[in-house]
């Protein structure tokens, strides 16, 4: 049996903002933007992975969440807490400095991890933990 990641979704409160960091900070690329009602869904992805799909989505467009589920998802993003996504990168030092010459906000510079990577760590607009992780060789 082979499994394999199709896609995933991540919360994010400003469509637009999202799509600017993620595509002209990040260089991913737009591959469906669907919109329902006041809300939309964007997916996008590397293009060194067409397989491989990230969906941006309203943080509480599941029908099923209560008043205060909806509350509770708004504070943990706004702290920063309810998303995260790792990405490779084959330089860690070059993206930070990309990521950081865009404005993006620092949880962690480029550092040597005790498991075999270096990585650092930013927040995209909405609070979502986005980290960049490259081999160490």
């Amino acid at each position: 049996m082979d499994i394999r990641l199709s896609h995933t979704f991540l919360a994010v409160d400003d469509p637009d903002k999202s799509v600017e960091f993620y595509r002209d900070v990040l260089g991913l690329e737009v591959r469906n933007d669907v919109g329902y009602e006041k809300m939309r869904w964007i997916t996008i992805g590397s293009p060194s992975q067409p397989e491989v799909d990230i969906v941006l989505e309203p943080p509480a467009a599941n029908p099923n969440m209560s008043p205060q589920d909806k509350d509770a998802v708004a504070d943990l993003m706004a702290k920063g807490l309810y998303g995260t996504v790792v990405f490779w990168t084959d330089n860690c030092d070059e993206t930070f400095e990309r990521v950081l010459a865009a404005g993006a906000d620092v949880i962690q510079e480029p550092m040597d991890q005790p498991y075999g990577v270096r990585d650092c760590a930013f927040r995209d607009p909405a609070g979502n933990q986005v980290r960049f992780t490259e081999a160490k060789r």
